[in-house]
């Protein structure tokens, strides 16, 4: 019998130390909204069979926002820019469910962070004013599964980019749906999500890492933590995952952060960025690290490099930016999450377009749409993958 318990929020359930244990190149190229429940701390649910209450606070004591909303995370102005960005999103999807990203065309990477923004604000198959749109995505995505487990469409840049983001879709799905009403669907998501998850372990090189391609040849910090993060939501649905594989992947990460607390593109030497720092300390999150001194100094940076309005960043890769580093701040929770929180809210609301949208240079106005809208519906806590 498979399980679609949701595992996700647990320290117990952790890749590291526990039972068990997309997009645009960085180093180039439920219910209704307003009836949905967001995702609730469960018991643990690890190997042992143990379990106590979930706080979302990690053994050693750092708690993210989790449980802690801030005061007027939500205002009005924000709910105004979701619903005008949800809107011209929707209107934006192609006839076949999917969503086409600039120069990079139809891609299952780009449908995928579509599909989640709906997501995020309680659209699923068959329910919310969103719903259909999801489904016709989840379809496409379905599609473009092949006989390897592969997830990708046409001559994608990167393969292993759009196979994390679409992985990780299937993962939230199959997590907030626990089947679905539509039980050939629900095969079938099932069937890709195993299929996929095998295909990213096999994949991994002997550093442990990934990069464009499903062979273990190379590795770099972008597509690492598109890998990670879908097994974790995987795991999180209740796919049994390889804790050797994040253990490995923990190590990759560790040895592509630089003195100054960012992250560099590979293991050997280069400078950090503040968009893959910001992928940095998420892996590390997603693979159950919630204590490090590789976390805090990650932390650290980000807030010198790259805080909204307090600091002038390079504006490439903008939004693969914003969606790691609001999840890195989320996950850390405290003073982290309550400074960074307003400026980014603050600099997204700035940049959107009048007809509802935001623009990528890069990834083009569908990508930079989904991801903002990811990132500003955060405080919605609906999606399981957020969560500890």
């Amino acid at each position: 019998m498979r399980s679609t318990t949701l595992l996700a929020l647990i320290a117990g359930l952790s890749f590291v130390g526990g039972a068990v244990s997309a997009q645009p190149d960085e180093g180039g190229a439920a219910e209704a909204p307003g009836e949905a429940t967001p995702a609730q701390p469960e018991t643990d649910a690890s190997d042992d069979g143990a379990g106590e209450p979930s706080t979302g606070r990690s053994a050693t004591g750092r708690s993210s926002a989790e449980n802690a909303a801030l005061e007027n995370e939500i205002t009005p102005a924000l709910d105004a820019s979701v619903t005008r960005g949800l809107a011209w999103l929707a209107e934006d999807q192609e006839p076949d469910g999917s969503w086409v990203g600039g120069r990079f065309g139809k891609n299952v990477a780009i449908t995928a962070l579509a599909c989640l923004a709906f997501m995020a604000d309680g659209n699923l198959p068959g329910r919310g004013v969103y719903g259909d749109n999801v489904e016709r995505g989840l379809r496409y995505i379905l599609d473009n599964v092949t006989d390897s487990g592969l997830i990708a469409a046409g001559d994608s840049h990167g393969p292993m980019y759009g196979h994390g983001f679409a992985t990780l879709f299937l993962g939230e799905i199959e997590g907030m749906t626990r089947g679905g009403p539509d039980s050939r669907l629900a095969d079938e998501t099932h069937e890709a999500l195993v299929k996929a998850v095998r295909l990213i372990e096999g994949s991994q090189n002997d550093e442990g890492g990934w990069r464009y391609n499903p062979v273990p040849y190379d590795a770099d910090v972008s597509v690492t933590i598109c890998e990670v993060m879908a097994l974790r939501s995987a795991r999180n649905a209740g796919i049994e995952t390889s804790k050797k594989v994040i253990d490995d992947a923990v190590a990759y990460v560790r040895r592509c952060q630089n003195t100054d607390g960012g992250f560099r593109y590979q293991a050997t030497q280069g400078a950090s960025a503040w968009p893959r720092s910001a992928a940095g300390v998420a892996t590390m999150f997603y693979a159950g690290v919630y204590e490090d001194k590789a976390i805090d100094s990650g932390i650290k940076y980000l807030m010198g490099e790259a805080l909204p309005g307090a600091t002038n960043p390079n504006p490439a890769h903008i939004h693969y930016g914003h969606y790691y580093a609001v999840q890195a701040m989320y996950l850390a929770g405290g003073e982290s999450w309550a400074t960074w929180w307003p400026a980014v809210r603050a600099e997204l609301l700035g940049a959107q377009l009048s007809n509802g949208s935001w623009g990528d240079t890069s990834g083009g106005a569908s990508y930079g749409t989904a991801m903002s809208l990811i990132v500003l519906q955060m405080p919605k806590r609906y999606l399981p993958i957020f969560q500890k």
